[in-house]
């Protein structure tokens, strides 16, 4: 199991690039975590929903992804509340409260996943959540000790040099954890270093002789993790925009923004300026398209919204001629009405929405999961991706639809063509579509190949760790079960 000395250590980074590397030694590796919370969530082969990192983790093992990778999935829909998911399909909303007092109830479901994924494996990477040095939630926990101790399995603790400190929260961990917790800790990783790793020997040594476990390497920062897809929303904080020649998007940074790597192929376009723009900033008036995202709460992210005065800007930009394209929870926000009867989202009712298109939606009980296919219908372009939301949309505007998915119609197109919607996610990612889809706005499209580009950046991890690891004193500390 692979622990952190905090969150964004990059703990998903490194079990990808080691079920990468160890399947390329020969090795059937399958990768696990008990509980993920977040709302960038992948759509499996087996019809469930499951974390995004342990989506691409599956991918870089060689293997299809499975409910089973990830039994437990929090998706935050308010700051006190989030949807439990439970081996892959919605359970129930929960406040953290509540949730808080029952976890332990889901830790039968954690090692029954556990177990089925070891039937199909030779290794099985775990990774923890957070940190293990929250000792305040080690009571019932799930997603680090907790689960090390119901399944017996030996931890390595990764610790991030880049934001300091390093030293001190790898012994400080080590120092605060129980007995039987810190027995548990067999080595410990650097991540992120810049520089010359000699200079850190004499760091190294003091944390071997306080830990008393081996370090089993320094890993150098990789740059080519920002092709790869971010787990979590705090990657978004950071300024986005490349300056490179070509018209902008921008993307509005929803408080509860969902599946956002859909924009990261528009990202690596060349001829592309991608913005998020975040709260408190206007959409740039030089913006050909506005993107807004999915959404894990479309209510509460429209209201937020309104609040930002984005609403206006939406209404100018398209005054000035631009494009918007709403995917998912973005689609819905941009019809006439958004119905929430059962009060999935909260107190039942319904709100305006922002109009742009002539459709309504109605929030439904019943989650369309599922991985499809089709064509983009402006273009023709063949497509491919997935759909993960409650809800139906219909009106007028349906009548021109994006995309016809398997036969189906999905999404609409205003009358002018300058307002889009689709459900459908990840379908940037299909390289015909999005230069199609980009020349047919005016934009200048590269040959960027998407797939091949994350296949290619996940051998270079590969490497990278093959470098800067001992993977054979990693496998040694593994327990056979």
């Amino acid at each position: 199991m692979f622990m952190g000395t905090g969150s964004d250590v990059g703990k998903s980074l490194i079990v990808a690039g080691l079920a990468r590397a160890l399947a390329n030694r020969g090795l059937r590796v399958q990768p696990f975590k008990p509980q993920n919370m977040s709302n960038n969530a992948a759509v499996t082969a087996d019809g469930g929903e499951i974390g995004r990192a342990q989506a691409l983790q599956a991918r870089a093992a060689r293997v299809p992804s499975s409910v089973h990778m990830n039994p437990i999935l929090l998706k935050p829909e308010t700051t006190t509340g989030a949807q439990v998911v439970v081996q892959g399909q919605r359970q129930a909303s929960m406040t953290a409260r509540e949730y808080f007092r029952s976890r332990m109830n889901y830790m039968g479901t954690c090692l029954e996943s556990f177990y089925k994924v070891l039937t199909h494996a030779d290794v099985v990477l775990v990774e923890g959540a957070g940190s293990p040095g929250e000792i305040n939630l080690r009571d019932g926990d799930l997603a680090n000790m907790g689960f090390a101790e119901a399944a017996d399995l030996p931890a390595v603790l990764i610790g991030d040099i880049h934001r300091g400190g390093v030293i001190a929260s790898i012994a400080g961990t080590f120092d605060i954890l129980p007995p039987d917790d810190r027995a548990r800790l067999k080595a410990f990783l650097i991540n992120k270093f810049h520089g010359d790793p000699d200079l850190f020997s004499e760091g190294r040594t003091f944390l071997e002789q306080r830990t008393g476990t081996p370090c089993v390497g320094i890993v150098s920062h990789f740059e080519g993790a920002r092709r790869l897809p971010a787990e979590d929303a705090v990657a978004l904080e950071e300024e986005f925009t490349i300056a490179r020649k070509g018209m902008r998007i921008s993307v509005l940074r929803l408080p509860r923004i969902a599946n956002f790597d859909d924009l990261d192929p528009l990202r690596l376009e060349a001829g592309v300026k991608l913005t998020f723009v975040q709260p408190g900033e206007p959409i740039p008036a030089e913006s050909r398209l506005v993107i807004i995202p999915g959404s894990k709460s479309t209510i509460c992210d429209l209201a937020a919204l309104r609040k930002e005065g984005w609403d206006i800007d939406l209404l100018a930009h398209v005054r000035r001629g631009g494009l918007v394209l709403g995917i998912c929870g973005g689609y819905q926000m941009l019809g006439r009405t958004i119905s929430d009867p059962l009060g999935l989202e909260g107190a039942p009712g319904h709100v305006a929405g922002l109009g742009l298109l002539d459709v309504e939606t109605a929030l439904l009980p019943e989650k369309t999961l599922t991985r499809i296919g089709g064509t983009h219908v402006p273009t023709g372009a063949a497509l491919e991706g997935y759909e993960i939301h409650l809800g139906r949309t219909e009106g007028a505007d349906c009548a021109r639809p994006f995309a016809l998915l398997e036969g189906r119609p999905d999404g609409a197109i205003s009358a002018t063509g300058q307002v889009m919607g689709s459900y459908l996610h990840g379908c940037f990612g299909n390289d015909e579509f999005r230069r199609k889809f980009l020349q047919s706005l005016g934009f200048q499209a590269s040959e960027l190949r998407f797939e091949e580009t994350v296949e290619r950046t996940l051998d270079e991890l590969a490497a990278h760790l093959e470098a800067h690891l001992d993977l054979d004193l990693i496998l040694s500390l593994a327990r056979e079960l």
